[in-house]
């Protein structure tokens, strides 16, 4: 079987990036525990440093290799959510207990990402499991829903275009059925609902 080589190289550069970036938040911490008064731009800096990381470790699951047997923690999960929320519009409601297959959290957020372009002024999305089911539900103050885009997903229609503001839909197909899941889709004037 064919390696999924831009997964593979999704999978090195966020690898490569998040240890400079950490390297810039210990510099960081150490600018801290000086005498100096570093104020507002101090708190700036740590500010996107962390959503920096947590965007790069988001992304890394979302878009990087996941083998069969890869475990995320439930930690991991949060504090990437938790970190990406501190400067979105978008409000992360994990309530799935425990580690979980990477392949399944790659689904989840590359869904989350999907959920998020049709809440373009924000708001909450909650990710919970039944049984084997996993759901997500977004709502938020304007609902916009590209059905092109979600019949799409449902239904991969060749030559369809994508942008690159929209390339999560593009990879959920293939990333799901590799999962071995089929999507379920929904929504109404104030909510989505999406189930794998």
């Amino acid at each position: 079987m064919q390696p999924d080589l831009a997964a593979l190289v999704g999978s090195r550069i966020c690898h490569d990036l998040i240890s400079p970036i950490g390297a810039i938040g210990n510099g960081v911490e150490l600018l801290a525990l000086t005498d100096g008064d570093t104020g507002a731009e101090m708190e700036l800096i740590s500010e996107s440093v962390q959503n920096a990381s947590a965007r790069i470790r988001y992304l890394r699951i979302a878009y990087g290799a996941a083998s069969e047997d890869q475990m995320v923690s439930r930690s991991e999960v949060l504090s990437i959510l938790a970190a990406t929320a501190r400067s979105g519009r978008i409000n992360y409601i994990w309530q799935i207990d425990g580690d979980q297959p990477r392949r399944l959290v790659r689904c989840a957020l590359l869904m989350l990402q999907a959920i998020e372009a049709s809440l373009p002024l924000g708001g909450d999305i909650q990710i919970t499991k039944d049984g084997e089911t996993w759901g997500m539900r977004g709502e938020g103050p304007r609902l916009a829903v590209d059905q092109a885009l979600w019949d799409n997903l449902l239904s991969p229609q060749p030559g369809f275009r994508y942008t690159a503001a929209h390339v999560q839909f593009a990879l959920l197909p293939g990333v799901l059925a590799e999962a071995g899941r089929a999507l379920e889709f929904t929504h109404t004037a104030d909510h989505l609902v999406a189930r794998f």
